[in-house]
């Protein structure tokens, strides 16, 4: 509980020769870790990073701290296990904290340790040098959570878990073949794909979707670039205000809770010692504090769920330095990588399509990472207008 290290360094960490409890970076090691969450983000799965890694001849771990002790390198000093890879894609200590409590034994007897809960865990933060930052950490535990199955057709799937059906909420599957020339393949909505009729036709093309995703990022990014006042100012009116005030009222309602609970605590003291005195009778005493005890539990809960709303709202104001972090590294494009559709976009909602005044339209959503949807005050609607040329080549 005091923050200290419980175990040995992990790969890219070393001991600090001059203070035993102390963690320092490995260069050559963190330059490999740094890799390997790129290539995350790049799309890739533990088994293709693993194969990069041996294809470009980067020492194992084993291999690493066998070549750093001066000992012989193993017999396959460039083979990457798949676990080893998962390891360090899960290893929160590379965002600089330290993390206790990740495993328990139900018995001192027992060799064999069961991992924790989040919540069981104690977080010490900003304990040493970082090499991955949180926000490159988090976004690798949501690609990690849906897991990405490479094609038959052996292509690499750009927006792969991230298009989603706006009526039934399900993923968007992709399709291809090999007899495909690319311009073919599709997303289609999995529930309208099994034939059910659970949901509707949710079908567009990629190289559509690509365009769309395109032109909005560069959208945003020209608008950052142009006028970052103005941008802010958008951000500001388009996430905070209307939620301004539903927040000063749900801050008012935990300090009001909290007050309460203060109060039962003084209550239930006053109740048990008219018990023990015998001013009130003891069953009298066990409805009451039953009926405490009952009130002080709804208010713990809401008080937790309430306060957590609160801290969500003040992560999200401080989330467009973030935001523009991203923005600043990629100016410029003038294509689009699985690199940047990941560290850029969140969630792409696609919409059944519609008919307006005999032309057909169909409406995407796009979800950024940090800032959720943006809306351009100059928004040309772009992608009614690509998804009705598609619905004409269809």
């Amino acid at each position: 509980m005091a923050g200290e290290h419980l175990t040995k360094p992990p790969y890219g960490y070393k001991v600090d020769p001059n203070d035993r409890k102390r963690w320092i970076v490995d260069k050559e090691a963190a330059a490999v870790v740094k890799k390997i969450f790129d290539l995350c983000i790049a799309g890739n799965g533990p088994m293709r990073i693993a194969k990069t890694l041996k294809a470009d001849k980067v020492l194992t771990t084993r291999a690493h701290y066998a070549k750093q002790k001066g000992k012989p390198l193993p017999d396959n000093p460039y083979s990457w296990n798949e676990s080893t890879i998962v390891a360090v894609l899960e290893h929160m200590d590379y965002c600089g904290h330290t993390v206790n409590f990740k495993s328990y034994s139900k018995s001192h007897k027992l060799k064999k340790r069961i991992p924790t809960t989040k919540e069981q865990q104690a977080i010490f933060r900003n304990t040493h040098e970082t090499i991955v930052e949180e926000a490159v950490f988090e976004r690798v535990q949501e690609l990690r959570a849906n897991k990405r199955r490479p094609t038959k057709a052996e292509r690499q799937v750009m927006f792969s878990s991230l298009v989603f059906c706006a009526d039934c909420g399900n993923k968007l599957h992709f399709a291809t073949c090999k007899s495909f020339d690319g311009s073919q393949d599709n997303y289609r909505c999995a529930r309208y794909k099994s034939n059910t009729v659970d949901c509707t036709a949710h079908f567009i093309r990629e190289e559509v979707l690509r365009k769309i995703v395109f032109n909005r990022i560069f959208a945003v990014t020209a608008m950052f670039y142009e006028d970052i006042t103005a941008f802010m100012e958008l951000i500001q009116k388009q996430r905070f205000d209307e939620t301004e005030k539903d927040m000063k009222r749900k801050r008012r309602e935990v300090g009001q809770a909290r007050k309460r609970l203060s109060e039962l605590d003084r209550i239930f003291k006053r109740i048990y010692e008219d018990d023990i005195s015998g001013t009130i009778s003891h069953e009298r005493f066990l409805k009451l504090s039953a009926e405490y005890e009952a009130e002080q539990k709804e208010l713990t809960e809401k008080v937790k769920a309430v306060q957590q709303e609160v801290d969500t709202y003040e992560q999200n104001k401080s989330d467009f330095d973030s935001f523009a972090a991203i923005i600043r590294k990629y100016v410029g494009i003038t294509e689009l990588t699985p690199t940047i559709v990941n560290e850029f976009i969140k969630k792409i909602v696609v919409h059944a399509p519609e008919k307006i005044d005999g032309k057909c339209f169909q409406k995407v959503d796009i979800v950024f990472n940090f800032m959720g949807e943006i809306y351009l005050p100059t928004d040309p609607q772009s992608e009614q207008k690509e998804a009705n040329k598609q619905e004409k080549t269809a």
